[in-house]
């Protein structure tokens, strides 16, 4: 069951949460990060890419970045650009982009959860993106930016979300990238209470994006948990920051592939190749979109073609096996192409769906790519059902879109 708490939040004060706020920190690089935040001294990259205060090029991973992030962080709260919340409550942040709104609720969520699986996750982390999180959890003493989870639709939990939402939000701005964010705070103390309760009797949340931020966190709880011959189960630490989403609400959208080569292949051969185990059109030059599960979109030499899976070559009863990133990833990047590990081969990249199948066409046009797969998205249900079922996903299968935006509020440990 799912254990929560209200939390002291630290947030900007109204008028200054445009400046603060922030994409999150692994969603563009040092110098992206440093071209946003110039001439902005309150933006948040200075706590979560602490590096754009140095030269360019400065280790983002050298100990004095991770100490300019401490200091800026200090700072923020000294000069009054972040305040803490002087009782706990809960919060709503919902999000607006092409004209569908989700609400997820803010809570504190529960470190021995993530420990014991009742926080299910969906994808494996690496330890060196984690230990980077991890540092900059423990010393600032924070968890700086919130981790996206879903929870199973609950009616009572949407009419609570209804009624807070009803008057005039707290925060409400557009960002740069045209979504629109939303943010409220729960002060009723019986609506707390209430929430916490509901939640007590949800089996499982699940980890929609941010693996590695909630691992970091959950980790570092329990370092302290274990550090604290005093310790109770009921400080702080033992809860992490997270925005919990009804999953209905919630939809991923494509995550795609380009490659550099044929692997020795011309086109013609590559083409006849893949009818073993696909259908095989011929679509012209106009943009095709995968129109349902089991159907590609492939571009080739200024053409695209439709293939679809033939019957056999997944297996409806394997969770795994029946992803649409498995059967691509075995039946035409490996068995064809030759691309085993889709973590370190340099032949392959991949290009979230947000960026559209233009995207896709512009790379292989322009001759730094070969090819182009479009896959039809996961849904949250298949994501659920491998969480439940111990499984994990392969890499780049989910992409979810808007991006959470740090510094909206932020969860201290003390």
């Amino acid at each position: 069951m799912a254990k929560i708490k209200p939390f002291k939040g630290l947030r900007p004060p109204k008028e200054m949460v445009e400046q603060v706020a922030s994409r999150p920190y692994d969603v563009l690089n040092s110098e992206e990060a440093r071209q946003e935040a110039q001439g902005n001294e309150k933006s948040l990259y200075h706590i979560i890419k602490p590096e754009i205060d140095f030269a360019p090029g400065t280790d983002e991973h050298s100990p004095e970045v991770y100490d300019k992030a401490v200091e800026n962080f200090n700072m923020f709260q000294q000069k009054g650009w972040l305040v803490q919340d002087n009782k706990e409550h809960y919060y709503i942040y919902a999000q607006t982009m092409n004209g569908h709104t989700q609400y997820g609720l803010v809570v504190g969520a529960n470190v021995d959860d993530y420990m014991t699986g009742a926080i299910k996750k969906h994808e494996l982390t690496r330890r060196d993106k984690e230990e980077d999180r991890m540092k900059h959890v423990r010393i600032n003493n924070a968890n700086v930016e919130p981790v996206f989870f879903a929870y199973p639709d609950n009616d009572e939990l949407d009419a609570i979300i209804k009624q807070e939402t009803s008057h005039a939000p707290e925060y409400d701005f557009v960002a740069p990238d045209g979504f629109g964010h939303h943010f409220w705070v729960i002060d009723d103390d019986k609506t707390i209470a209430r929430i916490t309760e509901i939640f007590a009797h949800i089996p499982s949340l699940y980890i929609a994006d941010g693996h590695h931020r909630t691992a970091a966190a959950a980790l570092v709880g329990n370092e302290k948990a274990q550090q604290n011959p005093n310790h109770r189960g009921d400080e702080e630490y033992n809860y992490f920051l997270a925005v919990c989403f009804p999953a209905s609400q919630l939809k991923i959208i494509d995550y795609n592939r380009v490659v550099k080569d044929l692997n020795g292949l011309t086109p013609q051969e590559f083409l006849e190749k893949l009818k073993e185990h696909f259908v095989v059109e011929e679509k012209g030059e106009q943009i095709y979109h995968p129109e349902k599960l089991h159907n590609f979109s492939l571009y080739l030499d200024g053409k695209w073609y439709s293939l679809t899976a033939k019957p056999g070559t997944y297996d409806d009863n394997d969770p795994i096996g029946v992803l649409d990133v498995t059967i691509s990833s075995d039946l035409i990047l490996r068995d064809i192409l030759g691309i085993t590990d889709l973590r370190t081969d340099k032949r392959i990249d991949f290009v979230g769906g947000i960026r559209g199948l233009e995207e896709l066409k512009r790379r292989v046009d322009s001759g730094e790519m070969k090819m182009a797969l479009a896959l039809y998205p996961v849904s949250m249900k298949q994501l659920m059902d491998i969480a439940d079922t111990g499984n994990i996903m392969p890499p780049k299968t989910t992409w979810f879109e808007p991006k959470l935006r740090s510094g909206l509020i932020i969860h201290k440990l003390d």
